[in-house]
């Protein structure tokens, strides 16, 4: 008893700990969201090296999420949670050090990815085996998820204001101070492990790493130079090699980084395949309309900023609705409803019309983007009713003593889910825009009547950089650049036509994917998850039957 007292004394510092855990990671994840266009215009890179901004942190986070899971059950978890937030800081440090290069940035957001993979599965694991019994287990959930919106609704306006001001550099300043605190707060948190039967899984993870980061590699670059280049195809065969041969390692290794005997039970393996599709579905959205505006339209950064808050207050306002629903209503409906709000928020996004967010002048209007309010908070509501829930559902469908594979798995397929998000969403938009450049590209330059120099630099942009570096330029030749002869022109008409037209319509296309993708979750679990009980009732038969699980639906501990 006297050693049950601390214990419980430390659930509250273990629950503030882990909630501005999840909210670290989530700031620095969505930070770039609305400064996308900025970076762009800023560094001058094409649409696909502006994808791996995004994409470069996702797929590192979700490569090395299990093998957290797995560190943090055999070592103790706050150790974890206190090293991730230190590598995240040190990520965005080289970030800021080598903001001017493309590259550099890349490196920068690849190790700040790392820190938030550890952050992610570690923190809820810390709380949900804090919290001392079921009601206080499904409020700590959806405590942890309003945390996790908050991070997703203050980030990308903090960092468009700061765009707005000339300053989008300094924006990565927010997550370090941020982690500094983070550290200071969870000193005194709880530690807890959960090592019986844990061990380090070496090829699994080398395997996942190659066969993850080949596939996203070969999306990625293939929307650039096209996905029949025998580096692309090669890379797409590597990609399903190794995470084949994961397959085969997790089924034959004594300690599996993944227990592919979860997916037997049910609820666990809909809302598995779900929270990838599903949650493709939303940020595919979200990273297809801060594209759209920033890139296409050139809308300042502080408006999109604006938008993600709109995104993100649903999720915060319906935190206590959402852990009563968990707990009483059964989860189909909760995640049906929710899928399906986010495919209607995308097929309306997919209805708007490019022209209509710019002048006859080609300048953008300065109140267009309130078009985009209504489904985005229709998106919004969504990932509200899905992402508490998913998680409930598949940490608490298993025993108590394998809540840490459940968390690190669930948060590897909700982040997988994630990472496809800009990485299929940008190369679809990329290849769609610049398949259709190219298709025009004869015609426009010979309604520009430009000098021969003049044409071959723009071929040249249209080659390299695409729509998006058509789209962008104000003249050629590009500023900073000159050619012997030549006087600098404004960007034909034709040429700047084409490349928005291209645009607009690759990314209503777009849209419409992540729209069906959304939609297809929603059918998923209508029927996949027939049956399913709340929590309230797990939580009955608990009382009564000794061979249930640890852990309820809801999340609560015998």
């Amino acid at each position: 008893m006297r050693d049950a007292a601390p214990a419980r004394a430390r659930v509250a510092p273990t629950l503030v700990a882990g909630c501005l855990a999840v909210f670290v990671a989530q700031v620095a994840y969505s930070l770039p969201a609305s400064i996308l266009g900025t970076i762009q215009s800023s560094l001058g890179i094409s649409g696909a090296q502006l994808t791996w901004v995004s994409a470069v942190f996702a797929t590192a986070m979700v490569i090395f999420e299990l093998t957290f899971g797995v560190v943090g059950d055999m070592f103790g978890r706050k150790q974890l949670l206190l090293g991730g937030l230190a590598v995240l800081a040190v990520g965005e440090l080289i970030t800021i050090a080598g903001a001017d290069n493309v590259h550099y940035l890349w490196v920068g957001q690849a190790v700040a990815g790392i820190g938030a993979g550890a952050l992610y599965p570690i923190s809820l694991t810390m709380i949900a085996a804090a919290a001392p019994d079921t009601k206080a287990r499904a409020q700590a959930i959806a405590l942890w998820a309003g945390f996790l919106s908050l991070g997703a609704a203050v980030s990308p306006i903090a960092a468009g204001v700061l765009a707005q001001n000339g300053h989008w550099r300094a924006s990565f300043w927010i997550p370090i101070a941020l982690a500094v605190v983070g550290l200071v707060v969870a000193l005194p948190s709880r530690d807890s492990s959960a090592s019986e039967g844990r061990a380090l899984d070496i090829p699994g993870q080398v395997t996942l790493i190659i066969g993850l980061v080949s596939l996203i590699w070969a999306l990625t670059q293939g929307s650039a130079v096209g996905y029949r280049q025998g580096s692309i195809v090669l890379g797409f065969v590597v990609g399903a090699a190794f995470l084949i041969a994961f397959v085969v390692v997790e089924l034959r290794t004594p300690s599996p980084l993944l227990h592919l005997s979860l997916f037997r039970n049910r609820a666990f393996a809909v809302t598995g395949i779900t929270a990838i599709t599903g949650m493709f579905g939303y940020l595919a959205t979200c990273f297809s309309m801060t594209m759209f505006l920033g890139s296409v339209t050139h809308v300042g950064a502080v408006w999109i900023g604006i938008l993600f808050l709109v995104i993100q207050v649903p999720a915060l306002l319906l935190v206590p609705l959402v852990a009563k629903l968990i707990h009483s209503v059964s989860p189909r409906w909760v995640l049906t409803t929710g899928y399906l709000l986010i495919a209607a928020a995308a097929f309306w996004s997919s209805n708007l019309d490019a022209h209509d967010f710019v002048t006859a002048q080609g300048a953008p209007h300065d109140a267009a983007w309130v078009k985009f309010i209504a489904p985005m908070a229709l998106n919004g509501v969504g990932f509200a009713l899905t992402v508490g829930s998913i998680t409930a559902v598949a940490i608490n469908a298993v025993p108590l003593r394998l809540a840490g594979m459940a968390s690190a798995t669930t948060n590897l397929l909700r982040d997988f889910g994630f990472a496809l998000g800009p990485v299929i969403g940008g190369s679809l938009s990329t290849a769609l825009a610049n398949n259709r450049l190219g298709d025009g590209l004869g015609k426009a330059l010979g309604e520009a009547q430009l000098p021969q120099p003049l044409r071959g630099v723009a071929a040249g942009i249209a080659e390299q950089g695409g729509a998006v570096a058509i789209n962008s330029l104000q003249t050629l030749p590009p500023p900073g650049t000159t050619i012997p002869g030549v006087k600098s022109v404004p960007m034909p008409a034709a040429l700047h036509e084409l490349a928005f037209d291209a645009l607009g319509h690759a990314f209503s296309l777009t849209f419409l994917t992540a729209a069906a993708c959304a939609a297809a979750s929603a059918l998923l679990t209508a029927v996949g998850l027939v049956g399913a009980r709340s929590g309230s009732q797990l939580h009955a038969e608990d009382a009564t039957d000794e061979t249930a699980p640890a852990v309820s639906l809801t999340g609560g501990t015998r």
